[in-house]
């Protein structure tokens, strides 16, 4: 019964929805109930299952736009559900399991043309991104485990655009956030590695300790890729570990049409990226890779009387923030296999062909508006212009008159003060007339409101 449930699912992703359902006063009635003493059998329970998700919203669908999630591949939820199944625990000794990660590591290194040297797999950017930081941090301050950071007034340094979870990784390593300096975008969204160098050696002459520099492949707001190579120059001319925050746009290095926005790529110390991203797998599948083989030990390694480690045997554990890890590099290693990398970087440069698609629909139609030039990756924001009344206010009220449409989902955002609605293409299914649909779909409703307004 479960597989034909999600057989069905599969199907209804083939094509997207004419609107998205509501929560139907079933769900809320069998959502309030207690704690059942009884249970409804699997059957019934598995009906649940299903009827919740298909009144939630999934990003597997085609013409969803929002944020940036995952398409999900079949192949990847089956080997997920192998893995559940089998419940390999990843912090300890798991034979042929640990191979297929340590595979899994050096062919996502390839793909994006990293030389991995260790690495792990973690939930999501957020951890990712704090375990980069944590190796950067017993690399620069190689007793900070033991006696912490009083003393040492470290100071780390991203785009103003950088997603939040620096902020916060930068916050739970007890370094501040009035320690990490923003550093100041150009034109085009980019870090300006000029300005870069001036807060280091602002910093320096003040007695601060330069940890780390966290760039940006494709910033969620914009999907900007910082200027990789110029950013490289400064970390090492000032001794700083550099990380390269890939969530999202990391894969896009292996394009013909994006892969020149990431050289420099090879020269930092650490990178990452979600493959419940744009590699296509469910949630959740994050990855961190280094080029230091020792790196992530020393940053890590503890000696524990119950997992006794001898020469040439160490337990994966020693490489991670985390110690109950599933197996969650099985999904990204059965779908590398079962497609093969050209598949992969077809599907990506589809959707790089259908962004641009999509900023050329919006320069065409006289009351859209893109607020950057061409996108680096598939982030296009644009708004519509109305007539009259305020136009932020307005595209506020357009994305969520868009999402209560339900023809096609997308988000709102503010870049300088200015809001817009912020589509991104991430998904292998998207179809060309899919994309068109969001700047048609746009004109449409916002110039609906504009008739209700007045």
């Amino acid at each position: 019964h479960g597989l034909e449930l999600l057989a069905e699912t599969w199907k209804s992703f083939d094509k997207p929805r004419p609107e998205q359902p509501p929560i139907s006063e079933a769900t809320y009635e069998f959502t309030r109930g207690p704690l059942p003493e009884v249970g409804v059998g699997v059957e019934r329970a598995l009906d649940g299952v299903a009827k919740v998700l298909d009144e939630s919203l999934s990003q597997a669908r085609p013409r969803y736009f929002g944020y940036i999630g995952s398409s999900g591949l079949e192949s990847a939820v089956l080997a997920d559900a192998l893995a559940g199944s089998h419940d390999c625990n990843m912090a300890a000794e798991t034979a042929a399991a640990n191979l297929v990660e340590q595979q899994t590591l050096r062919w996502v290194g390839e793909y994006v043309g990293f030389p991995v040297a260790s690495g792990t797999f973690a939930s999501g950017g957020m951890v990712s991104n704090l375990t980069a930081l944590m190796a950067a941090r017993s690399a620069r301050f190689p007793d900070s485990r033991a006696v912490g950071l009083a003393a040492e007034r470290p100071t780390v340094y991203t785009s103003a655009d950088a997603h939040s979870s620096v902020a916060r990784a930068v916050e739970i390593l007890g370094i501040g956030s009035d320690n990490l300096r923003l550093v100041p975008v150009t034109a085009n969204r980019r870090m300006d590695p000029k300005q870069l160098r001036d807060l280091l050696l602002a910093d320096l002459a003040q007695g601060h300790q330069p940890m780390a520099i966290v760039a940006t492949a494709g910033t969620t707001l914009t999907g900007a890729v910082d200027p990789l190579d110029a950013i490289a120059d400064v970390a090492e001319e000032v001794g700083v570990w550099m990380h390269v925050d890939g969530a999202y746009g990391l894969p896009a290095a292996a394009s013909q049409h994006a892969g020149a926005l990431f050289a420099g790529l090879n020269r930092a110390d650490s990178a990452s990226v979600d493959a419940h991203k744009w590699l296509f797998v469910p949630k959740a599948c994050s990855v961190l890779m280094t080029r230091h083989p020792a790196a992530l030990r020393r940053a890590f390694a503890h000696d524990a009387s119950y997992m006794v480690e001898d020469d040439g045997h160490t337990y994966p554990v020693d490489e991670t923030l985390e110690y109950s890890r599933p197996f969650r590099s099985l999904k990204l290693w059965t779908s590398l296999r079962a497609h093969g990398a050209g598949a992969f970087r077809d599907a990506i440069e589809e959707n790089l062909r259908q962004a641009n698609m999509l900023y050329a629909d919006v320069l065409a139609h006289p009351q859209l508006e893109p607020m950057l030039g061409p996108p680096d990756l598939t982030v296009v924001p644009f708004r519509h212009l109305p007539t009259t009344g305020d136009v932020n206010e307005h595209n506020i009220r357009l994305a969520r008159a868009m999402q209560a449409d339900g023809r096609v989902y997308v988000t709102g955002a503010v870049i300088d003060g200015a809001t817009c609605l912020r589509p991104c293409v991430v998904n292998f299914r998207t179809t060309d007339e899919d994309v068109r649909s969001i700047a048609r779909l746009a004109v449409e409703i916002g110039t609906q409101l504009e008739a209700t307004a007045s």
